[in-house]
């Protein structure tokens, strides 16, 4: 587990793909448990300790997840994520192909099929639409891949993976969305690279940085070309 931001009231993790943020019926570890055994660990603190899920990745998604370490932390970040002000979130993804612009605004309605656990662009009077935003633009072009920046403006189910295979550039290794292959560790190739947000105790500006997988060439490649190689 990497830790990435501590203090007294917050603490911050770089998720693997594959990883669950909270327990579920797998009963594989999630960072969250790993969380509380490092600070039970680091702190010498006997019997349990507070992890507050603050929010959620998809389990084949890497990147920054934020954990509350006090109640009070976490009844003021839920707040901020619910109301989504004074937050940024900005995601790294691999795709097939080329977006015919290299940035832009897309607006989609969604739709969630509970059943199948998956999200689908559909006409705005559909039963169950809900407005989907987001901003990407082009960062790296490979000879098959793209690597996209994208900015959240709304947080709808599966949105980023639903928009960008409606515009025909699914993510790499997503096959619910359409990609021609699994990638080698049955994540996806969507990366949350940085959060920003006001610290709910000491109200400052906070800004966290996830490095991308260090286990997959193809994201050191393309994003060595944006960032360079030392500061992966």
């Amino acid at each position: 587990m990497q830790v990435l931001y501590e203090d007294n009231h917050i603490l911050a993790v770089n998720k693997r793909a594959g990883e669950i943020v909270q327990a579920d019926k797998t009963r594989d570890i999630p960072p969250s448990g790993m969380v509380a055994d490092y600070l039970r660990e680091k702190y010498s603190k006997p019997g349990n300790v507070f992890v507050g899920v603050v929010h959620r990745l998809d389990r084949p998604v890497s990147g920054v997840v934020l954990f509350a370490r006090t109640s009070k932390a976490l009844v003021r970040l839920n707040e901020t994520f619910r109301s989504r002000e004074n937050i940024r979130k900005t995601y790294w993804a691999i795709v097939y192909g080329r977006p015919r612009e290299p940035e832009m605004l897309l607006e989609h309605w969604i739709q969630k099929n509970e059943r199948q656990n998956k999200s689908y662009v559909v006409r705005p009077d559909a039963k169950g639409a809900q407005q989907a935003r987001l901003y990407y633009r082009t960062m790296v072009c490979g000879l098959n891949y793209t690597l996209l920046e994208v900015t959240l403006l709304t947080g709808r189910h599966h949105q980023i993976r639903c928009q960008l295979a409606a515009i025909g550039c699914p993510i790499r290794g997503d096959l619910k969305y359409g990609a021609r292959r699994s990638n080698p560790d049955a994540g996806i190739s969507l990366h949350a690279r940085q959060i920003s947000f006001v610290h709910p105790v000491s109200k400052e500006n906070i800004t966290i940085v996830a490095p991308v997988p260090d286990n997959d060439s193809l994201w050191q490649s393309l994003a060595g070309q944006m960032i360079g190689e030392q500061n992966l």
